[in-house]
């Protein structure tokens, strides 16, 4: 069973639509025993890092989370679904994140304009199964203020001001800052090949 987690994103829609579009079948979950059940995971969401900590912590759902990814269930992040996976966020320093990747997601530099916003291209660093079947340098559509800096995880990074984990990827984790279920000219196959696995 493939989940996506349902905290009241805004972007959920979207995510089912893609999945809808590339034949994938899935279920909403909402709590620890869906999550336990699921055999993949995605966590699509937008918005504000401490919201969206502080509703997985309503949901009493985050010991789950972190249980099935470090037990090895295949776990796709989109957007703070990505910012999620990482100790702490300069957007809410007072909420933990999941913890699963050592270090704080920041805020863009004060001068930058925000929130980055549009197509921008990425910069694959390594290989990575997200990266499958896309152009070498691909345009994905953002939207956000804050970004994880390049760590060891990182699989594509993007330009914006500074450089930054636009794509992460592991044995079992991965995820994107962009938004790949915007509607557009472009969308890059992220969910398809997350779904090959």
């Amino acid at each position: 069973m493939i989940a996506i987690f349902d905290y009241g994103a805004g972007n959920l829609r979207s995510v089912e639509n893609t999945l809808g579009e590339i034949g994938a079948s899935y279920t909403l979950v909402r709590d620890a025993a869906g999550l336990r059940k699921a055999s993949k995971i995605i966590l699509p969401g937008v918005g504000h890092f401490g919201q969206m900590m502080r509703a997985l912590d309503t949901l009493a759902v985050r010991p789950a989370f972190i249980e099935c990814i470090d037990g090895g269930v295949p776990f796709l992040g989109i957007c703070l679904g990505l910012q999620a996976l990482f100790s702490a966020s300069e957007e809410a320093p007072e909420v933990q994140g999941l913890g699963i990747f050592e270090g704080t997601v920041r805020r863009f530099p004060k001068d930058a304009r925000v929130p980055h916003m549009g197509w921008n291209e990425l910069e694959p660093r390594t290989p990575a199964r997200l990266l499958v079947k896309l152009d070498p340098k691909p345009y994905v559509y953002f939207a956000h203020s804050y970004y994880v800096p390049e760590t060891p995880v990182t699989a594509a990074t993007c330009n914006y001001c500074v450089p930054y984990t636009a794509v992460l990827g592991t044995a079992n984790i991965f995820a994107v800052q962009s938004h790949p279920e915007k509607p557009g000219p472009i969308r890059p196959p992220f969910e398809k090949n997350f779904m090959d696995l």
